[in-house]
């Protein structure tokens, strides 16, 4: 019964770091396109050369 006492911090720390990890990828707009993304795999443009800026 004594393991809780560690057991229940290290989860919440570990919760709170994954939720935190959560936030920052939709802070640096990581899901922006979704759509797009899908769409792009499926077309074959760019499998010979890549893409021109």
């Amino acid at each position: 019964m004594n393991v809780l006492v560690y057991l229940i911090p290290i989860s919440l720390l570990l919760g709170a770091l994954g939720l935190a990890a959560f936030f920052w990828t939709l802070k640096s707009e990581q899901y922006d396109d979704p759509d797009g993304d899908g769409q792009r795999i499926l077309s074959d443009r760019w499998d010979e050369e890549p893409p021109e800026e």
